[in-house]
């Protein structure tokens, strides 16, 4: 058997094994771009505040303690503060209740709440994120990733012409089924790598070890959240104070999120975008005591290890957000294809069946 046609039984099977459930992935992250601002139209209570005020001076901790009365002191926070005036304060829980709680910003007063798997939006993102598997749902989206690029490969090493004046000829007058066949050999190899690259940031993303690996390639030491030194018990320091230790260190950077451990053992984090950052939430990161409050060590984003570093690219270019507007349309468009491509392969497979 030639080479050749051993490329053409591992694209046939492996799509028809995979190919659908690659297609689903790619069409829930296409129904994101749309069910993002359709959410947040039909939810206006939760993400526009009452007034354009900025931030209380005691906001944070004031919403910290409140929720720590409700859902328990070993319960972690991830504050995300407004971006812009008239946003809302988010503060995701995760304890015995797993969700987020949306504050107004100067006031303190809640504004309503979402379990995790509330809502359409919400729903749709735990299925692209995680299939709602937690853990072993990123190491299938990870292994799903690995099968489109092997599907790549191998449908590019079938395609590939003799000829370059025919690569990407569809003939449209021998029948729908020839049109159709011309089309997905045709579209594979023209959009085949930028789907690739969505696919693959995507992977990037979901399982941690991808990026682990890439440091540990590189040479170069995983930067470690610092280690705290345990104290007598005590208050700890306000929230807001904290965060404004935190912006001492980083001036220039605008606080993304503040990630509140469950125990006192866990450092603090402020992580801040800097103006020179791509990543729309910021890598760079504040560390302090929780307790005392102490600076346990700063990292900005471009002194990160190679794998760390390399989100600040890799998720901007997988959410469309690197590009603007017209980035994100793109990638919707790129999940589209990705979801012919299936339709087509197990159309024509069918049809040749029949």
């Amino acid at each position: 058997m030639s080479a050749r046609r051993l490329w053409l039984l591992a694209h046939r099977w492996l799509a028809l094994a995979l190919g659908v459930p690659l297609a689903f992935v790619a069409l829930v992250g296409t129904a994101l771009t749309v069910a993002k601002p359709l959410d947040q139209w039909a939810h206006p209570a939760l993400f526009e505040a009452p007034s354009h005020a900025p931030l209380g001076e005691r906001t944070l901790e004031q919403t910290r303690r409140s929720l720590v009365d409700e859902f328990g002191r070993g319960t972690t926070l991830i504050f995300r503060p407004p971006r812009e005036a008239g946003d809302t304060l988010w503060v995701l829980v995760r304890g015995p209740w797993h969700g987020t709680v949306y504050i107004d910003p100067a006031s303190a007063r809640e504004l309503g709440r979402r379990g995790e798997h509330d809502g359409a939006y919400n729903l749709l993102f735990e299925l692209h994120s995680s299939l709602l598997l937690d853990d072993a749902g990123k190491v299938l989206l990870a292994a799903l990733a690995g099968t489109y690029l092997v599907l790549l490969a191998s449908g590019l090493v079938v395609w590939w012409p003799r000829h370059w004046r025919h690569a990407w000829r569809v003939e449209l007058r021998r029948g729908a089924l020839r049109a159709l066949f011309d089309l997905h050999r045709a579209g594979g190899s023209l959009l085949g790598v930028l789907v690739a690259v969505i696919v693959a940031s995507g992977a990037y993303m979901a399982w941690r070890p991808i990026s682990l690996a890439v440091t540990a390639v590189s040479g170069a030491d995983a930067v470690q959240p610092p280690a705290v030194v345990l104290t007598p018990s005590g208050e700890r320091l306000a929230l807001d104070d904290a965060v404004r230790r935190a912006r001492g260190m980083l001036a220039e950077g605008m606080v993304g999120y503040v990630l509140v451990p469950a125990s006192d053992s866990q450092p603090l984090r402020v992580r801040l975008k800097l103006p020179d950052d791509p990543h729309p939430n910021g890598l760079s990161s504040v560390w302090l005591h929780p307790i005392s409050g102490q600076v346990l060590t700063v990292h900005r984003w471009d002194t990160l290890d190679p794998g760390a570093r390399a989100f600040t690219v890799i998720y901007p270019l997988h959410t469309g957000e690197l590009g603007g507007v017209a980035h994100t349309i793109l990638n919707a468009l790129l999940g589209l294809v990705l979801v012919a491509f299936a339709v087509t392969g197990v159309w024509l497979w069918c049809k040749r069946r029949g």
